[in-house]
């Protein structure tokens, strides 16, 4: 293994990075966060610099064992290989693949759909709607899915990477507005999730970049 710490390219707000840092804390992974901030000078994701390191030109990018790895899952999947401890991924395969059902379900069918770059092409006054609407939609399988997978987390009682998209995600939706009444077993799972220590250090609100308006 590289000598030197993992640095992680990661956004307060982003949901996906946010996968990401727990995925760390979890694992006891010391790494450094560089920000980079979607709003600012038109998006700092933008600059060529970054463009050379994603040129998905997104937050998380991480920096590790020689490599760099863009895309959440595809980082947290890579530390599970490496870094097996504690374990994300369950070594029961049906159980294994309702996490990454989960995770996908999260990561490719609700996130992408109300993110910065998609809420910009819809225009300022459909945002909230948008989002609302694509969220919920989102959640109502969600909540029927998890019904049936969930122990005292996603799936079974053990953290897993489902956990870790699941939390990002209803930040997200409060941050919309979403009514989350509808969705007892998500908010349920929520709640355990967010009295974990890796859940709270790494929350949106405790990040080096946090505007000082937002820190708790």
């Amino acid at each position: 293994m590289q000598a030197g710490k993992p640095i992680l390219y990661s956004y307060f707000r982003s949901s996906c990075s946010w996968r990401v840092r727990i995925a760390l804390v979890l694992k006891g992974i010391d790494y450094v966060t560089v920000p980079i901030n979607l709003v600012k000078d038109g998006g700092q994701q933008f600059s060529e610099e970054f463009q050379t390191l994603n040129p998905m030109m997104q937050v998380p990018a991480l920096k590790i064992d020689g490599l760099t790895i863009g895309q959440s899952l595809a980082i947290i999947e890579y530390l599970e290989e490496t870094r097996p401890t504690p374990r994300l991924l369950p070594q029961d395969p049906k159980k294994r693949a309702s996490v990454r059902m989960i995770s996908d379900l999260i990561a490719s069918g609700i996130q992408p759909l109300q993110n910065l770059s998609v809420l910009k092409q819809v225009g300022q006054e459909n945002q909230l709607a948008w989002a609302q609407n694509v969220i919920s939609s989102g959640f109502n399988a969600l909540e029927k899915i998890l019904q049936s997978t969930a122990g005292k987390y996603c799936v079974g009682d053990e953290v897993s990477m489902a956990d870790l998209c699941l939390v990002p995600q209803v930040a997200n939706a409060e941050r919309f507005k979403v009514e989350l009444t509808s969705y007892p077993t998500i908010s349920r799972i929520n709640k355990m999730l967010l009295a974990l220590e890796a859940f709270q250090v790494t929350h949106p609100c405790r990040q080096p970049d946090t505007p000082p308006e937002l820190r708790a």
